[in-house]
């Protein structure tokens, strides 16, 4: 059987795939175009993808042979699994618990960067424009006693909601289920309207369906603290990134640490011209335990589907 592999992974997990499949390997970080993609697997069986390939039914229907479709990632909303279920094809993804932990930390890194100013700071010290410590001089926010807001409270939620109450701040949530544990813990369940209204810092944690588009834009910065800064390490298209410019320029929200696009890898425009904005080149799990997790998660799927068994991680 042929696996067309799409992009760089790690070396460890490609000698047991060879040994049960013909490998076309694009060890390389540069994605494939579209064209070059249908063009690689139109006699493959499977393919092994970062969940920033866009797998539609246009190339799945390149794709004659093709059974199968490994996500190396935990989400999936880069396939259309309505098409990939009309072709009978298997669709796996490849969550891991250091996922959850790994992202929290960089949602973490992107609260404390933003509320302390630091990556304005070091821009503004390596233009010469330090001239020693004054009283009022670049002040930031502490985060003791801040009220953090996280919406969608999954693992990813409640690691950074631990990582808060140790800072001493206090956590309201709004997720689509109460999360009794985390309560007794010292979170406080709030609607979605009063959390946009009462958080001193806004930190997004849901997965991505289209319902969800845009479930942050004009009418919600408008709900916020001008205070506020809004943290987004979940999936861009959550984030209305036109308004996000818009709130920034009119005060109307302080600050915002962006982890993930609307349109990734583009980045809306006005966001590149504002010093209050963050932004950060997609490293939520961008650690090297939770990439080669991921990788042994795809690996075994893929062993598994060749050896006729339901792959563990199956999502169709």
């Amino acid at each position: 059987m042929k696996l067309v592999i799409s992009s760089q992974v790690p070396e460890e997990i490609l000698a047991p795939l060879k040994g049960v499949y013909s490998l076309d390997y694009h060890n390389s970080q540069v994605p494939l175009t579209k064209d070059e993609l249908k063009e690689k697997i139109k006699d493959a069986d499977a393919l092994l993808c970062p969940l920033s390939d866009k797998i539609d039914g246009d190339l799945m229907e390149a794709g004659k042979n093709l059974k199968m479709i490994a996500n190396y990632g935990a989400g999936f909303d880069n396939i259309d699994l309505e098409a990939a279920k009309e072709r009978n094809i298997v669709v796996t993804n490849a969550p891991a618990p250091s996922s959850a932990v790994s992202t929290a930390e960089l949602t973490f890194a992107l609260i404390l960067a933003s509320a302390r100013k630091l990556v304005a700071g070091d821009k503004m010290l390596r233009r010469g424009e330090f001239h020693g410590w004054r009283p009022t001089f670049y002040l930031g926010s502490q985060l003791q006693g801040k009220t953090l807001g996280i919406i969608g409270l999954g693992n990813i939620g409640k690691n950074v909601a631990n990582r808060a109450l140790a800072f001493g701040m206090e956590v309201i949530y709004y997720s689509r289920t109460r999360k009794e544990d985390m309560e007794k813990e010292g979170l406080v369940y709030k609607d979605f309207e009063s959390v946009l209204k009462e958080a001193d810092i806004l930190t997004l944690h849901t997965a991505y369906v289209p319902d969800l588009h845009h479930m942050i834009s004009k009418k919600e910065f408008a709900l916020m603290k001008d205070s506020a800064l809004l943290i987004n390490a979940s999936r861009g298209p959550v984030v209305d990134e036109a308004a996000l410019v818009d709130a920034l320029k009119e005060g109307q929200i302080a600050g915002a640490g962006l982890d993930v696009y609307e349109r990734e890898p583009a980045v809306e425009e006005g966001l590149l011209e504002l010093d209050q904005v963050i932004l950060s080149p997609h490293l939520g799990n961008a650690t090297f335990a939770a990439r080669l997790e991921m990788a042994e998660n795809a690996k075994d799927n893929l062993l598994q589907f060749a050896r006729g068994e339901k792959p563990q991680n199956q999502v169709n």
